[in-house]
């Protein structure tokens, strides 16, 4: 099992801990890591994009001229698609751009990314993070403490003080041991885990 620190708030060392192989040790899957992070920005995709054919733009119900002797062209409708005001060829309409990923693939993909973080030393345990009051440089001055200060923090349980001291701040997130993703373990440079975070996160992907 891999071994590592275990910090205070205050950036000193207080001990180690050790992390399960079966989570935290797994070979890492780039595909699987690649196809979870399409999967959830696919799934994020609204697909509202909409313009209409002929058959849906107004008007146009009426023949414009008769069929022959005009020498004009022959022409249906004035709401064809070489006319101002007809309607779009093979318009966009609104779609579905998510895809499913198995949960064994779901679940190899996170532990993928948890590992990935801990090989490059980027996954720091912390004791505890307690605050005394809502306070946005307080939270500050523990990530620079911990140089960590792009990070996702990853606590266990709702803890308002927390949440919203790392609110304010543009390049950190708060996430629960039951939310983290892959993506968002990619996007940040660092993950800041407390001791009970990474128990829960055990116990629920061992």
């Amino acid at each position: 099992m891999a071994n590592v620190s275990v910090y205070n708030m205050e950036g000193s060392e207080v001990g180690t801990i050790e992390l399960n192989d079966a989570i935290f040790g797994v070979n890492v899957n780039e595909h699987l890591v690649h196809m979870a992070v399409l999967q959830q920005l696919a799934n994020k995709r609204q697909g509202t994009q909409k313009a209409k054919t002929r058959g849906e733009v107004r008007g146009g119900g009426r023949k414009p001229w008769r069929q022959k002797g005009t020498g004009h062209a022959r022409q249906g409708s004035t709401r064809s698609p070489q006319w101002k005001g007809g309607g779009v060829v093979f318009a966009p309409a609104p779609r579905d751009y998510s895809f499913k990923l198995n949960k064994k693939e779901k679940r190899l993909a996170l532990k993928s990314a948890l590992t990935s973080r801990v090989n490059e030393n980027k996954f720091i345990v912390v004791d505890e993070l307690k605050l005394d009051e809502i306070k946005t440089k307080k939270m500050a001055g523990v990530l620079k403490a911990l140089n960590a200060e792009k990070a996702l923090i990853v606590i266990q349980g709702d803890d308002g003080n927390v949440t919203l001291s790392a609110r304010n701040l543009p390049t950190v997130k708060v996430a629960y041991t039951n939310t983290i993703n892959v993506y968002d373990i990619l996007k940040y440079n660092t993950m800041v885990v407390t001791k009970d975070a990474v128990a829960a996160i055990e116990e629920v992907y061992a």
